[in-house]
């Protein structure tokens, strides 16, 4: 079953490209069709601790899943490139 737009995910794989974890909470924005076929992607939008938008990308299904009740929310410094 689909996520609802606007609903809180968690990231099943690092992003390297964003400076994102696997495990890494992000809002799921919007769903998109892959041009050729493949599988269907999401845009999605992870906030810093405090709110601010820190990064919008377009990942695979394959790559959130829904977040859960057994699971705590916990912070990380987000390490930037140099």
């Amino acid at each position: 079953m689909k996520q609802h737009l606007y609903e809180r995910v968690a990231l099943l794989r690092d992003l390297p490209e964003n400076n994102l974890r696997a495990g890494d909470v992000a809002t799921l924005v919007e769903y998109v069709a892959h041009p050729s076929g493949g599988e269907e992607g999401c845009v999605i939008e992870v906030f810093n601790a405090i709110g601010e938008s820190i990064a919008v990308s377009v990942v695979p299904l394959s790559a959130i899943e829904p977040l859960r009740a057994d699971e705590v929310l916990a912070v990380r410094p987000l390490v930037l490139a140099a």
